[in-house]
């Protein structure tokens, strides 16, 4: 996707569901359920890339106890508004998570296909324990029966972009959550 200009790149964005400062509220809570998880044993937070390298960013400046950043890549849109259906793991985690706390910092649960095939994955390397943090949560479109452990907004059957989240690989350094003009 290529813009003629800046006016052109703007007109996409339909509204502002979820303010910045929306998020900065609600970031502190979830910062509040990884410290409280706490016992002295390792925390992992895993990132999903691309969509949550933001939330993750700004999440752990809210954790105040000792935690590791481990990243993984998966991807089902390919550069349309739908999910394909399909799951592509592009990168996996380095770490040996027997003896983490692992919690998964998620963008958007959508038809919850890529996070379930995550938590597949995962379960079977024993962590200590294992959580689901997202910023959106999107249950209109959920297939899988799955549901996040902590969900910071609940959104409607919108395409959004925005703090992370991307349209094309664009409007991912929006500091709220918008819906994208199709």
């Amino acid at each position: 996707m290529e813009f003629a200009n800046s006016e052109e790149y703007r007109s996409r964005i339909k509204q502002i569901l979820i303010t910045e400062d929306q998020i900065k509220a609600e970031l502190k809570k979830a910062g509040e359920i990884i410290n409280a998880a706490y016992d002295g044993s390792p925390i992992l937070l895993v990132s999903i890339l691309k969509g949550a390298y933001v939330f993750l960013a700004d999440l752990s400046r809210q954790v105040t106890v000792p935690c590791e950043i481990g990243f993984m890549a998966a991807k089902s849109y390919f550069e349309d508004t739908n999910s394909s259906g399909k799951v592509q793991i592009t990168m996996d985690l380095t770490q040996d998570i027997s003896r983490y706390h692992v919690f998964i910092i998620e963008d958007i649960i959508d038809t919850g296909r890529t996070l379930n095939e995550l938590l597949k994955i995962l379960s079977v390397r024993n962590p200590l324990s294992l959580q689901v943090i997202t910023l959106l949560d999107k249950p209109d479109r959920r297939i899988v029966d799955l549901k996040a452990d902590y969900s910071l907004f609940t959104i409607p059957d919108y395409f959004v972009i925005g703090y992370g989240l991307d349209y094309g690989e664009y409007y991912r350094n929006l500091p709220y959550i918008a819906e994208f003009e199709n």
